[in-house]
């Protein structure tokens, strides 16, 4: 924390944008303090907190996979500033739409959907894991299918804003995602592959809109012709 703020924001402050500072942490006064020390820094605007982090005064169970333990940290993290906090929720769960209302009713502003997969890798001649973790993180093109539902879900139960994550590559899949209710979209995997790749998605999104008559690409949220409450229920059986 102390070279982030000491090292990294100064950097950042220089950019000619917001800076969302992502906050991870293994107690929820770990979470408080983290954000205390940043409110005192100059440069964040605001808080992206990942929830799927393992609680370690609870065996190692991830806040995210707790409504209680979701709504407290949304709670405590509320109080302690007046910018705009993002729960960033996993998709590790049965039904993200409780965890989106929680985290909404406890001061959210905004939620980020989904985070990683838990997924694994097995060396089939050593016969161990790939992974000294033995599981890891799951990102990238093959959870977007998995992606798109659980924003369908969680937009379709709160009415704060969703940001759609989720193996986005190309204007098209961030198209997909404002479909199903998004309001924004980040995207992480593909500026390994090319750092360029967001600024290329964006001029590929305004040449998709301008193509199709589409005057501002918010009339694309929610856009998606299909049965909300027939697919909830089915997302039940």
């Amino acid at each position: 924390m102390k070279r982030f703020i000491g090292e990294k924001l100064p950097v950042l402050r220089r950019l000619q944008t917001a800076v969302i500072a992502n906050i991870a942490a293994s107690s929820i006064d770990e979470y408080c303090a983290v954000l205390s020390a940043l409110e005192e820094a100059e440069g964040v605007h605001g808080y992206e907190i990942n929830v799927s982090c393992p609680n370690v005064k609870e065996g190692g169970l991830s806040f995210g996979t707790s409504c209680e333990m979701t709504a407290e940290i949304t709670r405590r993290l509320r109080s302690l500033t007046a910018k705009t906090i993002i729960i960033k929720l996993t998709p590790n769960v049965a039904h993200i739409s409780e965890f989106a209302r929680v985290a909404a009713d406890a001061g959210a502003d905004a939620l980020s959907v989904i985070n990683t997969l838990i997924g694994m890798a097995v060396d089939a001649d050593k016969r161990e894991p790939k992974l000294s973790t033995v599981t890891g993180g799951l990102s990238g093109p093959a959870i977007k299918p998995v992606a798109l539902a659980k924003v369908f879900e969680a937009a379709g139960a709160v009415s704060i804003p969703v940001i759609g994550i989720g193996g986005i590559m190309s204007a098209e899949d961030a198209v997909e995602f404002l479909l199903v209710g998004a309001t924004a979209v980040q995207v992480g995997t593909a500026n390994f592959i090319d750092p360029a790749a967001g600024t290329k998605i964006v001029a590929d999104l305004d040449r998709y809109c301008s193509e199709r008559g589409i005057k501002n690409v918010t009339d694309l949220t929610g856009g998606l012709k299909a049965s909300r409450e027939l697919s909830v229920v089915q997302s039940w059986l």
